[in-house]
């Protein structure tokens, strides 16, 4: 049986994201190039959650999305949870099982130091499984 933790939910989401939304960066930290990357999703998870100590696990997961317009990373933030209630909850990938997802802190503006760009950002509980 795998150990609790043992499914890297920030790796999960990266690649589940990536491959649903065309032309745009998923990843775990910002770099330096940020503003030639446009749209960007960040993924990261929060400290918090927990689990039960055999297989279940309950990540705060907050998601950024940095964008050149706000209305361009609201319109993507308010698609990524879309996503995730409908397509992610009840789904598995080749290493996680998900089931109950909730919003904590819906899409919303936060501040960010560079005024080239803005950032949309929400907060999600997610409770996933290893497969095995």
């Amino acid at each position: 049986m795998a150990a609790v933790g043992s499914v890297d939910i920030e790796v999960e989401l990266i690649a589940w994201l990536g491959a649903r939304l065309d032309g745009v960066v998923v990843r775990d930290e910002l770099d330096n190039n940020l503003l030639d990357e446009l749209p960007t999703v960040q993924v990261e998870r929060l400290p918090g959650g927990g689990d039960d100590g055999i297989r279940l696990d309950r990540a705060l997961v907050d998601i950024d999305v940095y964008a050149a317009t706000r209305g361009e990373a609201a319109a993507l933030a308010h698609t990524i949870r879309g996503l995730l209630m409908t397509q992610l909850r009840g789904s598995d990938t080749a290493t996680a099982v998900f089931g109950r997802i909730d919003t904590l802190s819906a899409p919303a503006s936060r501040p960010y130091e560079n005024t080239g760009l803005r950032r949309i950002g929400a907060t999600y509980s997610i409770y996933f499984h290893p497969v095995s």
